[in-house]
């Protein structure tokens, strides 16, 4: 069985990450949002980043801070929008990044579909829509469907709640969100967790993501982030 390095510290867990990599980051808001792996990413300093979301930052923090550091040449999320986006809101106005809309329950399909190994798949999501313009469309027992590709990651940054020695993971409650589909997805999974635990003290069928999809765990502590309201 493959084991996952657990490392000391996130910015040892980042290292190596390449300029122009696509990084699928975890998070539903700020719930599940690896932040010490992207405030670590921040001072890497790789630069030309797609990253692959379901928002595209709250306030100052996580994500907004990336791009708000310029690393980000594209964004791929389902709501690039709210009343405290205004980092990316800013750059997206001014030219400095890219979207990409994906609905969001495409955007989990897609990433569960590279995991798979699935080449495509054809979804009624978005059929009629400026989202299908261009695209391959199929009529399947009297239904239109648009054809879907997968997402894949150079990496994915995970947050869980706990890890074994091997790189188990168990999730807390709506902080799994993502996260699972991203580790399946990506070619190097890192992971931030609260606290690694030995072999054998995870309940196995509490297990959400086998070690195997997972290369890198580092503990750290447990941090509260707020955002203040919209500017």
């Amino acid at each position: 069985m493959s084991a996952a390095r657990v490392l000391e510290t996130a910015d040892e867990a980042v290292a190596g990450i390449e300029d122009g990599s696509t990084v699928l980051v975890g998070g539903f808001g700020l719930a599940g949002m690896p932040f010490d792996l992207i405030d670590a990413l921040v001072r890497q300093g790789a630069r030309d980043l797609t990253i692959v979301s379901n928002n595209a930052g709250n306030g100052d923090v996580g994500l907004a801070a990336l791009l708000a550091a310029g690393r980000v040449r594209k964004v791929v999320c389902s709501f690039p929008r709210q009343s405290d986006s205004y980092v990316f809101d800013e750059l997206y106005r001014a030219g400095r990044v890219e979207l990409e809309v994906v609905p969001q329950g495409n955007l989990a399909e897609r990433m569960r579909a590279a995991g798979a190994g699935i080449g495509a798949f054809f979804c009624p999501t978005g059929v009629g829509t400026i989202l299908a313009e261009g695209r391959e469309t199929r009529t399947i027992d009297g239904r239109e469907y648009v054809l879907e590709y997968p997402i894949r990651g150079d990496y994915a940054l995970v947050s869980a709640h706990r890890a074994d020695g091997l790189g188990n993971l168990v999730y807390r409650k709506t902080a799994r969100n993502f996260g699972p589909v991203m580790a399946t997805a990506a070619g190097t999974t890192i992971v931030q967790v609260g606290e690694v635990v030995p072999v054998g003290a995870l309940d196995p069928e509490s297990v959400v993501t086998p070690c195997i999809y997972v290369d890198r765990v580092v503990a750290v502590a447990t941090r509260t982030y707020t955002v203040e309201g919209a500017r």
